[in-house]
């Protein structure tokens, strides 16, 4: 579902709301709100419509562009690495496959919008999406938010959702230009060019990545003169998005996404299982497009939103010979979604917001032995609202309409407090989601050889989940501190069955655990935020932790502008240990290590338009692997140049 909502402004809204950036540039951004709100401020994905954030009862980060800027971070699993609840897992550095356990969830119970378009790929066995393609350079900002979300985004949020929002033309035309290389083997180039003003806007932008040389493979992995490769990972991106104000009350809105690329990594091979001494290749086309129409009769009080959004997802993977090292014949996957949707966004009175929509989604899967569909309709209806500018309220509720499992009803309601005096915020969510099944699930069978069928029979996996909190400000806002504690019990999920001859609703998790954060400005200069997330997660029907979700996770980081021109920034990343398999799950179950990893950063204004930069990753070598036999990239080092014109 896409759910970035127009604001319930008492001005006219300039773009859709579906791109976060224009809304957070709207005259009135929430209800009860009369002074200015910067955008750090804002939340969006956590009730449809921008917010500021003491409003807010559920737990979001928002990483912004300025911070991926500052920290560096050019693919979307770095940016990400350090939000509390998540646990990241790629299996070997820049564009290996990287999955996203939330809150202690499966990977696959994360939904991922780019732009409000759903990026989750239907061709996939799990319907998960691969974070480990994406690049950074359009995005203006990343909003993770945790807990269960169906009552607002459907089905697939069962541990919450990471929406992503790319950068929006604004001011005067202005081109932008960015040169990098460094370590294993890395060379990225970017440019960008945009522009705007109240009635029509526009941004452009390319982006090239390569690593030609990531060592990934442990060598004690590899048998005594075996050559052991690095992988090698080269990526295009394309994006560009359009807004035009036909009038008063109507706006166009166009969005388009592209990118491409291949990965040449090491697969196993023999019995048993071993590294191979070829590389086998992955080779990935990717298109997200969506168009809208915003129509605003009433100056801002019943905006609506017509749009269209289309998918296509083809990934098609090449496996080397071990003996000849020649490639195979390609093993293709395409996936496509389809979605139409209305929203409105009518407000009531002053502080008082009623969100409503409709939606038909259609996915599609096509492989070389089959090709198969599903449609899905769905209405949803929130409340939100705002007394007094210290009790605040948001209360969802949505019911789908599968062609396979039939119909199925989430709800959320998220109520926050702010105690006068102390200005303490007290918060709460409880919300139910489910996963829908996927394509692979209900029809894919593997035969002859395997005796493995789909079961189109399959209903969807259910979650119910609550989460408690504080937030407290102190010394005039220039200290906050915070802790959640979350649960989520998981029911129905999708496991093999007994026999191993397909797929039945048998599994059953509980996961539970405490997020906390300290964040302190120690003057306009310097700032430093730390957080921690302790994790438990359980299969309550074999009575053990769950696979690749670590316990213990904590992170600090620290920026510093000692001048106006020069920036520095120092990034600990703290993963504790978790079980795992070993690296073809031979070993079903092992302990695997944690680790502590160190960034730094910098940049430079050598003029207003020029700014030179460089980081270190991976500051102390750190031969760690995540997931057990993959090594995470080692130490790094990097630097390069940015242009900047007009603006």
């Amino acid at each position: 579902m896409n759910v970035f909502l127009p604001a319930a402004g008492r001005g006219r809204l300039l773009l859709s709301a579906s791109l976060l950036a224009l809304a957070c540039s709207a005259p009135a951004l929430a209800q009860g709100d009369t002074g200015a709100v910067s955008l750090d401020d804002i939340v969006v994905s956590a009730t449809g419509t921008p917010t500021p954030a003491r409003e807010i009862a559920s737990s979001v980060t928002v990483i912004t562009a300025k911070e991926i800027e500052q920290q560096q971070r050019r693919t979307l699993p770095q940016a990400l690495a350090t939000v509390p609840g998540l646990n990241i897992v790629q299996t070997g550095g820049p564009g290996g496959l990287t999955s996203v356990f939330m809150r202690g969830t499966n990977s696959n119970h994360v939904k991922v919008l780019v732009d409000g378009i759903e990026a989750n790929d239907p061709s996939t066995p799990n319907r998960s999406f691969d974070f480990g393609s994406m690049l950074t350079d359009d995005i203006e900002r990343i909003e993770v938010l945790r807990g269960p979300q169906s009552g607002l985004y459907g089905a697939n949020a069962l541990g919450g959702v990471i929406s992503i929002t790319t950068k929006r033309g604004d001011g005067p035309p202005k081109a932008t230009a960015r040169i990098e290389a460094g370590s294993h083997g890395t060379f990225n180039q970017s440019a960008g060019f945009g522009g705007g003003d109240d009635r029509f806007n526009y941004a452009f932008n390319v982006a090239h990545f390569r690593t030609d040389a990531t060592e990934v493979t442990p060598p004690n992995l590899v048998p005594p003169g075996r050559r052991i490769n690095p992988n090698a990972f080269d990526n295009y991106s394309y994006s560009g998005r359009v807004g035009v104000a036909l009038g008063e009350t109507l706006t166009l809105n166009w969005i388009g996404r592209y990118q491409d690329g291949q990965l040449r990594y090491t697969g196993d091979t023999g019995f048993p299982s071993l590294p191979a001494p070829y590389r086998s290749l992955q080779n990935y086309a990717q298109a997200f497009t969506r168009g809208e129409v915003v129509w605003d009769p009433f100056g801002g009080r019943f905006v609506n939103t017509f749009g269209i959004s289309y998918t296509n997802q083809d990934r098609a993977t090449r496996t080397a010979n071990g003996n000849t090292g020649i490639l195979g014949l390609p093993n293709e996957n395409l996936g496509e979604r389809t979605k139409i949707d209305w929203r409105g966004n009518l407000e009531i009175a002053r502080g008082h917001n009623l969100l409503m929509g409709l939606q038909y989604e259609r996915e599609r899967l096509d492989t070389a032995s089959l090709a198969a569909s599903n449609g899905n309709k769905a209405a949803y209806l929130e409340y939100q609202g705002n007394i007094q500018d210290r009790y605040f309220l948001a209360a969802n509720i949505r019911h789908d309409n599968d062609d396979s499992y039939g119909g199925h009803t989430t709800y959320r309601i998220a109520p926050a407090v702010i105690i006068p005096g102390s200005e303490t915020k007290l918060k709460a969510s409880y919300g139910t989601a489910f996963k829908a099944p996927t394509l692979s699930e209900l029809f894919i069978d593997y035969r002859p050889g395997f005796n493995f069928y789909g079961n189109p029979n399959l209903s969807p996996e259910e979650s119910r989940g609550w989460d408690i909190g504080f937030e407290q400000p102190l010394f005039d806002k220039r200290m906050q501190l915070g802790a959640t504690w979350f649960q989520n019990d998981i029911d129905n999920l999708i496991v093999q069955n007994t026999a191993r001859t397909s797929y039945a609703n048998i599994g059953k998790a509980e996961t539970k655990g405490v997020e906390a954060f300290a964040a302190l400005e120690i003057s306009p200069q310097f700032r430093v935020r730390a957080d921690y997330t302790f994790t438990l997660a359980k299969d309550e029907i074999a009575h053990q932790e769950l696979l690749r979700r670590p316990r213990h996770k904590a992170s600090a980081t620290a920026t510093w502008t000692p001048t106006d021109k020069l920036t520095l920034s120092a990034t600990l990343l703290y993963v504790g240990s978790w079980v795992d398999g070993n690296r073809d799950f031979s070993v079903a179950r092992m302990n695997a290590k944690g680790a502590a990893l160190v960034n730094l950063a910098a940049e430079y204004k050598a003029t207003e338009k020029v700014t030179v930069f460089g980081r270190v990753d991976n500051l102390f070598d750190k031969r760690w692997e995540n997931p057990v036999g993959f090594l995470v990239p080692g130490f790094g080092a990097f630097g390069g140049i940015k242009v900047a014109i007009g603006g």
